[in-house]
């Protein structure tokens, strides 16, 4: 518990407070960790439309003599 305090009275109103990145970026770190899961989130919900729109338009499409495509 001692060092707890010892923050505390070091850090004074910014105690508890979310750091920031650096100093003159407007960012908490905080902030970065949540735009960090939202992209990573992002890329793998575009990974697997990529992946849908492909298998339609390889499999599915020339099923429906969308294209024609010779193997």
């Amino acid at each position: 518990m001692g060092e707890a305090k010892r923050r505390k009275e070091q850090l004074g109103d910014d105690y508890g407070k979310d750091e920031k990145i650096l100093p003159w970026i407007p960012l908490t770190k905080g902030q970065s960790e949540k735009f960090v899961a939202w992209t990573t989130q992002g890329a793998w919900i575009g990974i697997f439309a990529m992946v849908a729109l492909w298998l339609t338009v390889r499999f599915i499409g020339p099923g429906f003599g969308w294209w024609d495509v010779e193997f």
